[in-house]
Order: C-alpha cells, then sequence, then structure tokens
C-alpha cells in the first residue's frame, strides 16, 4: 500500500472527512514521525510497534570493482520493531 492508496482508503472509510483534510492529517503524522527521529526520539505506538534509530559505526569496507579498501563513514538508520499485536496477527 503506498500513501495515496492509504490516503484514499481512510477518505473512502470517513466519508465525513475531505480527502485533501486526510492527507493532510497522514503527512503531518509522517511528518511527525521523522522529526521525532531526527531529534533522536523513540516513536512508539502501543501494539504496532515502536520506531527508532540505530547507529552504524564506520568500517572499512571494499570496492567490488577495483577491489580497492574504502573508508565507509559512520551513519544513523531507521528501524522499526515490531509491536506484540501487531506479530500476533501476521502469525495467525
Amino acid at each position: 500500500m503506498t500513501k495515496s492508496e492509504l490516503i484514499a482508503y481512510l477518505a473512502e472509510q470517513n466519508p465525513h472527512l475531505y480527502q485533501r483534510d486526510v492527507e493532510r492529517i497522514v503527512t503531518t503524522v509522517f511528518d511527525e514521525i521523522t522529526s521525532a527521529l531526527c531529534r533522536g526520539d523513540r516513536v512508539e505506538l502501543r501494539g504496532f510497534g515502536a520506531f527508532s534509530i540505530k547507529q552504524r559505526g564506520s568500517r572499512i569496507g571494499r570496492n567490488p570493482r577495483t577491489g580497492e579498501a574504502v573508508q565507509v563513514v559512520a551513519k544513523s538508520i531507521p528501524y522499526f520493531k515490531t509491536g506484540k499485536n501487531l506479530r500476533a496477527k501476521l502469525n495467525n
């Protein structure tokens, strides 16, 4: 499901809301999750899961074409851990 499909589905399920309002709500939720992660905060949606940031350290990598050693810099990556309720629904 894409973001636009999610917006269309939510607008269909809530006919009292205009699609542009649903789009604004979904965009705001995604923007706030992104902002929280950029601040280093953890975003927990009980029963669904939690978004957090994991740190990958710097390391020596190899250029696959030349075999030359290359320094790969440390970076932050987003991480999602599923909640118990979501895991249970997926496994039933």
